[in-house]
């Protein structure tokens, strides 16, 4: 394997609502490809490719992330801790401090401005993270608490899982190892999360106006972030060309195309993924990750050249 084919090629796909056919996408990149692969679920308030990788768990831990205590003997009341927190997780009531930790980030702040050190961060827990496997398929899912509003930390736990690149599997090809990030759906701060460094992005959506006016906002925000993306067609045959001509005027490559399909209904609705519905896509979907390789691959080669000559 080449020194630019050693990282991990990291794939997410997103859109820009749920229900659009982001997750039975994921599972079928996952099962399609013959290299080394890592699946990460970071729709982390709702994760479900478990529901159709049906994989073995094999560890589990938590994610814990730290949150300001107050010692009230020691504080003075000087406010200086509600001043710098710029998300009011502490404010002063009185000569009181009061701690919102559902609204801290843990950004240390308040400790560190504290002449007084009665401030400490102590660690509580965020949500669950779970490591299993299946056909050869290293699969990491994160998982939040009930009530906790801060997502971000567990998807953060999950991408950081993504950095170890999966093993060899017996029965699977040279090919290089990938990862595939199953995005929350939205534009907000969990997507930003998962998307992190990622090499590409596939924007899932289906032909329908609510699937255009989504899919314009996660064009948009990919733009931002000066992501490469393109787009996966679901239910590409119900009718509607609204999507088709905005990827063409606004040349965006639409790379797949998924049929319309009742087996694939079938199939879904008993816990089973796409390429069991339709073994068929199972080709059309490792061709997509080979073209996707193809280009990051590239890209990766121009950046190292770029960089060797300076």
């Amino acid at each position: 394997m080449s020194e630019l084919n050693a990282h991990p090629y990291t794939i997410a796909v997103a859109s820009g609502k749920g229900g659009t056919g982001k997750t039975t996408v994921a599972v079928g990149l996952a099962q399609s490809w013959q290299g080394p692969m890592t699946l990460l679920d970071c729709d982390v308030e709702e994760p479900n490719c478990a529901l159709f990788l049906h994989p073995e768990m094999v560890e589990t831990s938590e994610v814990r992330t730290p949150a300001p205590v107050v010692d009230a003997s020691r504080c003075t009341g000087c406010g200086a801790c509600a001043r710098i927190c710029q998300f009011n997780a502490i404010a002063v009531m009185g000569t009181k401090p009061v701690v919102f930790p559902e609204l801290c980030h843990a950004c240390g702040g308040c400790a560190k401005v504290c002449a007084e050190q009665a401030i400490r961060e102590e660690p509580q827990r965020t949500g669950m993270l779970e490591i299993g496997h299946r056909d050869g398929i290293r699969f990491v899912q994160g998982a939040l608490d009930l009530g906790k509003p801060m997502a971000t930390p567990v998807i953060d736990a999950v991408r950081e899982q993504g950095a170890i690149a999966p093993d060899p599997a017996p029965g699977r090809s040279t090919d290089p190892p990938m990862v595939v990030v199953d995005c929350p759906p939205g534009a907000s701060c969990p997507l930003l999360a998962a998307v992190t460094d990622v090499d590409y992005v596939l924007l899932v959506t289906e032909p329908t106006p609510f699937g255009l006016n989504d899919l314009r906002i996660a064009v948009e925000t990919m733009r931002v972030l000066k992501l490469p993306f393109g787009v996966v067609l679901n239910r590409s045959d119900i009718g509607m060309a609204c999507v088709k001509t905005y990827c063409e005027e606004e040349g965006i490559p639409l790379l797949l195309e998924i049929p319309e399909d009742r087996r694939i209904a079938e199939a879904y609705s008993r816990g089973e993924s796409l390429i069991t519905g339709a073994p068929q896509m199972a080709g059309a979907l490792r061709e997509l990750m080979r073209r996707l390789v193809g280009m990051v691959g590239e890209k990766r080669a121009s950046e190292a050249y770029e960089e060797a000559a300076r």
